[in-house]
C-alpha cells in the first residue's frame, strides 16, 4: 500500500511539474494591438488562441507601424506584431531579418494591402468590359458627378491623405478631364465613405479611390480596376505620390506587403505556438466581412475576435492542431 501511495505521489508530482513546463514553451507574450481595425482584431484573435490553445500568458500593448517596428527592432518588444504594413519600413525590416533580430512569420493578408480605383460589382456585371481604368473613363455617363450629372466623377481622397496626391496625378495622367470627368474632393473620410455607400444603396455608378481590407468593402462588393501597366515603384516614389509631379504618367498602385513579424526571442521560445503564428492567414474579402460586422454591431476588437472564432471555425481550425482547436472552441 505504501508503494502504491508513493507511486501515486510521484505521478502527481510529475504531472504538476509537467503542466508549467508546457506553458513555458510559450510563456509570457506581448502582442501589438494595432490602432486600426483589422490589426486590432488580429491581435485579439492571437491572444485568445495563444492563451486558450497553448497556455501562453498574453499581454496586449498599443501598436502602430513605426513605433511598434522601432521598439521590436531596438528593444525586442513587443514579441509579436500580427499585422505590420511593411512598405514604410521595408529596408529596415530586411536588415533586421538579415541580422537575426526579427523574423517574418507569415503573410497574414494573402492578397496584400490593396489600393486603387474601384467601381461597384453591379456595374461590371452589367458592363463586363469595364474592368480597366481606361474602359471606365470611356463611359462618363455611367459615373455621374453629384453636382454635374452631365459629367463623370472620380472620387478623390480627403485633403491631407497621401492618396489625394496619387489620385490627382493619375487623374491627370489618364486625361480624365478631357474624357468628361470631374475630380471630386470628398472632404473627409466620412465624405468618401458616404459617396460610395449612397451610390451603392441606389445602385448608381461610382468611380474613385479606395483600399482593402476595410469594413466598407466588406459590406459593398466592389471591383478594383486594372491600370493596364505594372507598378513602377521608382516613379511612384519620385513623382506619382508628390504634389510637384510634372506631366505624370499612368502608374498602377503598389500592393502593400502585410506581414506578421515576431522577435527572434519569441520565435525561439514559442514552441508549437510558433507553428500557429506561421500558419495564420486570411484574405481581404474575409477580413472585410468581419470588419463590416464590427462596424454594424459597434463591436470592440475583442467582440469581433470572438465573432470570428465562433463563425469561421473552418478557417481558423486549419491554423492549429485538432487538440488546440478543441481547447479554443471549449473556451468560446
Amino acid at each position: 500500500m505504501k508503494a502504491n501511495l508513493a507511486k501515486f505521489l510521484l505521478t502527481a508530482s510529475l504531472a504538476t511539474l509537467a503542466a508549467p513546463a508546457l506553458a513555458e514553451d510559450c510563456g509570457k507574450v506581448s502582442i501589438a494591438e494595432m490602432n486600426w481595425a483589422s490589426g486590432g482584431v488580429a491581435a485579439w484573435i492571437d491572444k485568445i488562441i495563444l492563451e486558450e490553445g497553448y497556455g501562453c500568458d498574453v499581454t496586449l500593448v498599443t501598436g502602430d507601424t513605426m513605433p511598434t517596428f522601432t521598439s521590436m527592432n531596438e528593444k525586442g518588444e513587443p514579441d509579436l506584431a500580427p499585422e505590420l504594413w511593411v512598405n514604410a519600413v521595408k529596408n529596415a525590416l530586411d536588415e533586421a531579418v538579415a541580422e537575426g533580430r526579427l523574423v517574418i512569420a507569415a503573410n497574414i493578408l494573402t492578397d496584400g494591402g490593396v489600393e486603387g480605383w474601384w467601381v461597384p460589382k453591379y456595374i461590371v456585371d452589367e458592363y463586363p468590359d469595364i474592368t480597366t481604368v481606361e474602359a471606365a473613363l470611356n463611359h462618363p455617363e455611367l459615373f455621374p458627378a453629384p453636382e454635374h450629372p452631365d459629367m463623370g466623377a472620380v472620387h478623390n481622397c480627403p485633403s491631407g491623405w497621401n492618396c489625394q496626391l496619387s489620385t490627382t496625378n493619375l487623374f491627370e495622367a489618364t486625361k480624365a478631364a478631357e474624357k468628361g470627368f470631374d475630380l471630386i474632393d470628398t472632404g473627409s473620410a466620412a465624405g468618401l465613405d458616404g459617396s460610395l455607400a449612397n451610390a451603392y444603396e441606389r445602385k448608381q455608378g461610382w468611380l474613385g479611390y479606395y483600399w482593402a481590407p476595410t469594413a466598407l468593402l466588406g459590406k459593398y462588393e466592389m471591383v478594383a480596376l486594372d491600370w493596364g501597366v505594372p507598378n513602377d515603384k521608382e516613379y511612384w516614389d519620385a513623382c506619382t505620390t508628390l504634389a510637384e509631379c510634372v506631366d505624370p504618367k499612368v502608374n498602377a498602385y503598389p500592393v502593400a506587403d502585410v506581414y506578421t513579424v515576431v522577435t527572434k526571442s519569441f520565435a525561439q521560445k514559442a514552441g508549437v505556438a510558433m507553428d500557429y503564428v506561421k500558419a495564420r492567414e486570411w484574405d481581404n474579402q474575409t477580413v472585410g466581412k468581419i470588419l463590416a460586422w464590427k462596424e454594424d454591431n459597434q463591436g470592440s476588437n475583442e467582440d469581433t475576435a470572438y465573432y470570428f472564432l465562433e463563425n469561421y471555425k473552418d478557417l481558423w481550425s486549419a491554423w492549429v492542431s485538432p487538440e488546440v482547436a478543441e481547447k479554443v472552441e471549449a473556451a468560446l
